[in-house]
């Protein structure tokens, strides 16, 4: 039997540490966490960059670390630093320097990188070695060139290396969610359906049970299948919460693809063991005939002002739709003719906060408002041209009227000056598979001693 600790769904979102201590005191054979994914747009993978602030990075880290040394088990962190590009495993590996240093403690990193090289990239997309998913972006030469990262996913295969060095600490770079959890019972004989099901279940700690907020759940994998046990005071693992998981962030509720295969759930079966515990069995891994790993990639498109105007006046806000149309119309105009641009040389959007600014053309809930927020944003290919262009909206967003036969109204700033620099922006570029002839020729792994 293999036990695996998860105690947050990620690095940085918190999690109960009373629920945590019961945990260790489970005696896991590995403590599992998640340090991030693409949840939270293109900045993070684009910038190198993490979503989570240092401290509480650091705080939790800390403890981990603590918790790591009770057990006297391996500790491994998947997609370190949210993006998991190779800056943003320093940025931990640094952390963690830092954490021994303060606390005396002497132990052995091993660091797993996921950054892809240029011309190795290239060189792959010439020989035909990078195949698009369904849907893709076109991909050529000149889109890598373009990538500020690139990295691939790595597997349970990279990370069983990387627990093969004996190191006390794995910081890993971009990682599938399930591949930290995964590893360990894969590699000691456990079932391998049961593997990467419970590692999907676990991926976000207690997300799959009654109390998501306690954060920590434990696994226990064994030869024919896993029992998924939450360890908050409350939380309860049922039949329900263990397998709508499979649905989580996944397109097909029976079949999750991972590197050099893929999971089928079509007959697996769940079973509450108690109030607390649920068993699964029946899951079945297929291997693929080729190993791959998928790429991620981020680019820059250029830079963003925005600026936020208030709008509760009745007749106002209920043309909204018609009042913003007309300001970008005769805006962009303006624009095109006082900055002697074309209309490819910039965008400029207006989005109704509490109309459909999340869903625009989508949107099929009309609901009646007393006030409406407009969001103006303006991308441009510097700074300096999209504040301008900003500035050039700002008397719209304060006085444009319905029309032209009526009198001159005022709209609220909710700042002064209303313009807001959200500095260089990205987009993902990259939606593909690397096949690789061995799982580790696109990773890098090191170890590092580091002494309190």
């Amino acid at each position: 039997m293999v036990r695996v600790l998860i105690p947050s769904g990620a690095l940085g979102l918190g999690y109960d540490r009373d629920a945590l201590a019961r945990g260790v005191a489970c005696k896991p054979d590995i403590i599992a966490i998640d340090g991030g994914s693409t949840d939270s747009g293109p900045h993070y993978l684009g910038s190198g960059t993490s979503k989570y602030s240092r401290q509480s990075t650091k705080s939790e880290w800390r403890e981990l670390m603590a918790a790591r040394a009770e057990a006297n088990v391996p500790l491994v962190i998947g997609t370190a630093g949210t993006c998991g590009a190779d800056t943003a495993v320093d940025w931990l590996v640094a952390i963690t320097q830092e954490i021994a240093t303060e606390t005396g403690a002497n132990i052995k990193v091993a660091v797993l990188k996921s950054g892809q090289d240029l011309d190795a990239m290239t060189a792959a997309l010439e020989a035909g070695r990078i195949s698009p998913l369904d849907p893709a972006p076109e991909l050529s030469t000149e889109v890598l060139k373009g990538c500020t990262n690139i990295v691939a996913l790595a597997g349970a295969e990279q990370i069983q290396a990387a627990l093969a060095t004996g190191a006390d600490i794995i910081i890993a770079g971009r990682t599938t969610d399930t591949a930290i959890i995964s590893a360990l019972p894969l590699a000691r004989g456990c079932h391998a359906g049961a593997a990467w099901h419970g590692a999907k279940i676990g991926e976000c700690g207690a997300l799959a049970t009654t109390s998501p907020n306690s954060g920590t759940i434990l696994i226990e994998f064994d030869s024919e299948g896993c029992t998924v046990i939450p360890m908050g005071e409350t939380a309860q693992a049922t039949t329900h919460t263990i397998s709508a998981h499979m649905l989580y962030e996944n397109s097909d509720p029976y079949i999750l693809i991972e590197p050099g295969g893929h999971l089928d759930v079509a007959g697996a079966r769940y079973v509450s063991l108690d109030e607390t515990r649920v068993r699964i069995t029946g899951s079945k891994w297929v291997p693929s005939h080729r190993y791959t790993v998928k790429l991620e990639a981020a680019r820059r498109t250029g830079y963003q002002t925005v600026s936020l105007a208030l709008v509760r006046e009745p007749r106002y806000v209920a043309h909204v739709r018609q009042w913003s149309d007309d300001i970008i119309a005769k805006c962009s105009a303006k624009v095109r003719e006082r900055l002697d641009l074309s209309a490819a040389d910039f965008t400029l959007e207006l989005r109704l906060i509490g109309v459909d600014a999340t869903l625009g053309d989508l949107e099929t809930h009309i609901a009646s408002s007393s006030e409406v927020g407009v969001l103006g944003v303006v991308t441009a290919q510097s700074q300096s041209l999209a504040r301008e262009i900003a500035k050039l909206l700002n008397p719209y967003l304060l006085h444009h009227p319905l029309t032209e036969q009526e009198e001159m109204p005022t709209f609220a700033f909710p700042f002064s000056p209303p313009e807001m620099d959200r500095g260089e922006i990205y987009e993902f570029c990259l939606n593909h598979v690397l096949e690789l002839a061995d799982p580790m020729e696109a990773f890098q792994l090191t170890t590092l001693e580091m002494a309190g």
